[in-house]
Parts: structure tokens; sequence; C-alpha cells
């Protein structure tokens, strides 16, 4: 494949930085936006180094996508062959306590980007995950690419599921705010999809992503108290926080604790570039996967696994269910296995060997 350009929005986050790496070492030249709400730029100068003599073909610019004007003069000045859209608050809990905040952040930041790409991609772009194709008249198309989207979308789509494992044909729903917004973003897609069938439309939902770089230099560190489970359990290891409070242990699974599948952010990022690479190479339409184990481990298996990695106690206080989390979800894989030839393939014990790298590397 020639060199594409790559335009990945939150690209200093904690999943965006890993796959901004997997894209520069596959030969990839990338763009990343980011307004460093909640991450640094010091990823994207680890990410550089990491990257090697590729380093060189990455490019940061601090931008918000609410700032439609900033977006359009990047758009102006550069052609993308694709776009990778992370950009995004990701909070189940601050979700249900602040809903407009991510209402206002979530879904009007993507369709800003979506009009700004629409605008400029019948000129000359590709855009990629959750994929957009712009519409373009069969002049522009003999002399212009095609433009593409690709969209993050998240496994809370699923809502409460009724059964395990989640397809992709599951029926949709959402328990909280943040993942009514992710559903929302999926059915602007498929509108635009179904309104010209030019449009080119990949969803990729994922699940929950953890683990870091095997370097220890990249890896998931958010500001203030952490949301997910093993930045807390990272954080109560290196001794950021007293302890870590398990939300709900009078669940009907094994031991009575939430389970999830949790997935390799290695995995997850070589499941982007599948997910591209497909976008790139046939002539899709509008197409849904999950990124995910196939697995469902519990709070209390993670984290005894973390424990074991780590040759650290995590102490623990059980509290009350958290409004808006389900029971147990976990991801069929089979179609993104079957149709973009790609398998997660590290289990719990190497996520959590490398969360300890990157957490005793960077208390």
């Amino acid at each position: 494949m020639e060199k594409k350009s790559i335009l990945v929005t939150g690209g200093a986050g904690y999943i965006g930085s890993h796959t901004v790496l997997q894209l520069l070492l596959g030969g990839f030249k990338v763009v990343v936006i980011d307004k460093l709400d909640n991450s640094s730029e010091t990823a994207i100068k680890r990410v550089t180094e990491l990257a090697g003599e590729f380093g060189k073909n990455l490019v940061f610019h601090q931008i918000d996508l609410q700032d439609k004007p900033v977006l359009e003069k990047l758009f102006s000045s550069t052609n993308f062959d694709a776009v990778i859209h992370f950009a995004g608050l990701k909070a189940v809990g601050e979700s249900v306590h602040k809903p407009l905040l991510y209402y206002n952040n979530n879904i009007i930041g993507t369709i800003n980007l979506l009009e700004v790409m629409a605008t400029h991609g019948c000129k000359k772009i590709f855009y990629g995950i959750v994929i957009v194709l712009c519409s373009v008249s069969s002049y522009d198309l003999q002399l212009l690419k095609i433009l593409q989207l690709v969209f993050s979308s998240s496994a809370t789509v699923y809502g409460w599921p009724k059964e395990v494992p989640c397809t992709e044909e599951f029926p949709l729903s959402a328990t909280n705010p943040y993942g009514r917004t992710k559903l929302f973003i999926e059915e602007i897609c498929r509108d635009i999809y179904r309104s010209d069938s030019e449009w080119k439309v990949i969803l990729l939902r994922y699940f929950n992503p953890v683990g870091a770089h095997p370097s220890g230099n990249i890896g998931e560190d958010p500001s203030g108290i952490p949301n997910n489970l093993m930045p807390f359990v990272q954080q109560v290891a290196v001794g950021r926080q007293p302890a870590l409070t398990v939300f709900g242990n009078d669940y009907s699974t094994k031991d009575g604790t939430g389970v999830r599948d949790y997935i390799h952010v290695i995995d997850l990022s070589d499941g982007h570039i599948a997910a591209l690479c497909k976008l790139f190479d046939s002539n899709i339409g509008c197409e849904v996967y999950n990124l995910g184990t196939g697995k469902g481990t519990s709070v209390l298996e993670m984290v005894a696994a973390f424990e074991k990695s780590s040759g650290k106690k995590i102490p623990l206080v059980m509290a009350g269910r958290r409004p808006g989390d389900a029971e147990i979800v976990y991801a069929s894989t089979d179609k993104a296995e079957r149709e973009l030839n790609w398998k997660a393939k590290y289990g719990i014990d190497e996520m959590c060997r490398d969360q300890w790298n990157w957490a005793s590397k960077n208390p």
C-alpha cells in the first residue's frame, strides 16, 4: 500500500496514542489533533521516540473539534486519505451526572467533523473508523479519491444485553448518556449512508481496553480520580489511591462482580489498522465490527491477575452498583476474525504485565 495520510482525532489519548504508533510503524503518515482535555502532549513526544525513523511522519495540532473554523483551516491546508475519530469524553459515571457536557462535546464535535469532511472531502480525501464516504458527482470521481471515515464506537451501545456474547446484530440501546452519544453518532453515520450510497461506513465497537505498550513508555493515566477499573488499580498499586472501590458485588456472576471483555490496547490498535486496510482495499459499504477477546472477566478476577503480575496487594472497598452499569458484557468477535483477518492475541496476564510495567515506570 502506498503511503497514506491519516488524520487521527483524539490521538494523544490512551487508545489514540497506541494506534498512532502502530500506524507510523505500518508506514502511514499521521496528523494528530487533540484538545488535551484528558491527555498530554507528552504522549505524542513518546510515540515519536518509539517510532524511531518513522517518527518524522507525525504532526500534532492542539485543536478542539468544537472549534469549527480551526478545523476548516486544517482541512484546507492538508489532504487526508483517511480519518480515525477517537475524540470524545468517555466516563460513564461522569456522563450520568453531566449529560449536557457529553451531548455537547461528543455529538456536536462529531457533527462539526463530518461537516468539514463533507466540505473538503469532495476534493481529495479518504476517511476512516465508523467509516463515512462523502457524496461526490460522477465528474469528481474521475479526479478525486473517495472520502471515508473510521469512527470508534463503543460496546455501551449494547446496553444491558439479554444474552452474551454480543454480536453485531444485537438490538441497540444505551443505559447512560455516554452510551447514548455513541449510539446517536452511529445512527447519524447510518443516516448519511442511507442518504447516499456513495458514503462508506465502518462502525468499530470495541470493548474494555487495558494494558500498555510493552516498552512502558505510553499507557493510560487519566487526570483526577479514574472512572475505569485498570487505571484505578494501577493508582492503588503505586500509592496514589488508598483502595479500589468495587461498584457492585451482588450481580448474578461467578463472584458477584461485573463481567467485561477486556482487550489489550495493542490488540485493539491492530484491529483499527486491520479495519483501515479493509477500507482501502475493498468496496465496503456500511459495516459493523466488534473488537474484543470474546471472553468475560470479572472485576475480582482482573484484580487477582494484576496482583500476581505486580506483586502488590490491592485493598478493596465494596460499594453499591454504579448507575448505568450493565452486569455482563462480552463480545462475539467472529465477524472481525473472518472479514478483517484480525484476532486478539493477548490475555489478561499480558494485559496486567504491561499495565504494571507502565505504572511502575510512570508512578
